[in-house]
């Protein structure tokens, strides 16, 4: 039987996620309003401020209605987790978006960058209000350090493939193999992610955190190759034209290249931390 919370929005937590709520939405109206860009980065944008607006209101409805407590995953891990993720999301299109589509005279857009950066600060003020709640440590898979870095790399993956063209990879095997690798280890992380948060792992044939461990390994090696591999095909022989601008695609390259830089270390970082946990601290 349904019953209705109305505490869920009247505390602090609860008053934050409503001004995130409107706060998303009226980012979408604002750059709506400015007028349509083919830019995959306009794309991005639009993307997060939708995308917040829905995960958002959607966790009112199930907190306010109390069907949060009937779902087979742990809510607050994944309410925790969701705002950090919303506020990576908010944080980079903050720097995208004026960077990109700004100028004096294009208000909308300069409001919808202001209102950007608010909603950046209501989700990281979640995020704080959460852990540190008086009711105890968040103990789900989400908000530990492999959660979090599990998400990082699927976000930082998520950024590469937003700056992607097809035309960056065409004709080059060595460049399709970064491609290949960038998808692989999005798929196989999501996966990870869906099968710990959705408590699945119990039903898996052989011990999951071993499996984790070797695929962290893998991946790590993966990127490896792939930032020696992108910048040398990328820009070997291909100086930056004259005349790029905003969106030209050579800049691109080089978003591509720190992205995959940045994604090897915390898929390192990811690796060295779940083998001492797995094959030290819990063998002791």
């Amino acid at each position: 039987m349904i019953q209705v919370d109305l505490r869920s929005v009247t505390q602090p937590v609860g008053i934050m996620r409503i001004m995130a709520t409107i706060l998303t939405c009226v980012c979408f109206i604002l750059v709506a309003i400015a007028g349509h860009n083919p830019s995959s980065y306009w794309v991005w944008c639009m993307f997060t401020w939708c995308f917040c607006f829905f995960f958002t209101l959607l966790i009112l409805i199930l907190e306010f209605t109390t069907l949060s407590a009937k779902l087979p995953f742990a809510w607050d891990d994944f309410t925790t987790a969701f705002a950090m993720l919303a506020g990576l999301l908010c944080l980079t299109t903050s720097i995208i978006y004026p960077i990109f589509f700004t100028c004096h005279a294009c208000h909308h857009q300069i409001a919808a960058s202001v209102v950007s950066w608010l909603c950046f600060g209501l989700y990281a003020s979640q995020v704080v209000l959460t852990r540190l709640h008086p009711s105890g440590q968040i103990s789900g898979f989400l908000s530990t350090l492999p959660g979090i870095m599990k998400m990082l790399e699927t976000f930082l993956a998520c950024l590469i493939f937003t700056s992607l063209e097809i035309n960056h990879y065409t004709g080059s095997p060595g460049l399709q193999w970064c491609v290949a690798v960038y998808s692989l280890c999005f798929i196989f992380s999501i996966a990870i992610i869906l099968l710990t948060t959705g408590q699945l792992i119990s039903f898996f044939p052989i011990p999951f955190d071993k499996v984790v461990v070797v695929y962290n390994i893998l991946a790590a090696v993966m990127y490896t190759t792939a930032m020696v591999i992108w910048p040398l095909y990328s820009f070997r022989g291909n100086q930056r034209p004259s005349n790029c601008g905003h969106f030209c695609s050579w800049d691109k390259l080089v978003v591509i290249t720190f992205m995959t830089i940045f994604n090897f270390i915390v898929y390192t970082l990811d690796a060295v931390y779940s083998l001492r946990i797995v094959f030290f601290i819990s063998n002791q």
